[in-house]
């Protein structure tokens, strides 16, 4: 997988992502909450200055076949999750990252283990609770610090 590239452009295009998109109004709602396209672009040059740009430029296949596929695939999923989110605004993203945090810690306080591995279950599961986590909180204050 990693030897070929992944088709971004064709799997959106089957999956019809810009066509959900659309009906869920995802876009109308980010605008609801405050981001604009001036406030986007704004965001550029603060981008660039942190070098966040030039660390995905340089990292384009790494990005393309290892992260694009995770969200590509799952946004079918994660879509109406997102818009029912914006329609309620930061304070759904505050919930979540609370949830997931909240089930990494109970993982750990509980000693539950994978089965037949012996690993420690907050410790796999959080492999992916903590960076869900860190993204929710972080959208939850960003689009709590885009309300005018």
């Amino acid at each position: 997988m990693l030897n070929r590239q992944y088709a971004v452009l064709t799997r959106v295009r089957e999956l019809g992502l810009l066509e959900k998109t659309a009906e869920l109004g995802i876009l109308s709602k980010l605008e609801k909450n405050g981001l604009t396209l001036e406030k986007a672009e704004a965001l550029l040059p603060k981008l660039e200055e942190l070098g966040l740009l030039s660390l995905v430029a340089n990292n384009q296949q790494l990005l393309i076949n290892g992260v694009a596929p995770l969200a590509v695939e799952g946004a079918p999923l994660l879509l109406p999750v997102v818009a029912g989110a914006l329609d309620i605004g930061p304070a759904a993203f505050f919930l979540a990252a609370a949830g997931a945090g909240g089930l990494d810690a109970y993982l750990f306080a509980s000693g539950a283990e994978v089965p037949f591995l012996g690993l420690s279950a907050g410790a796999v599961a959080g492999l992916l609770l903590i960076p869900l986590t860190a993204v929710s909180a972080g959208v939850g204050v960003a689009l709590g610090s885009l309300k005018n």
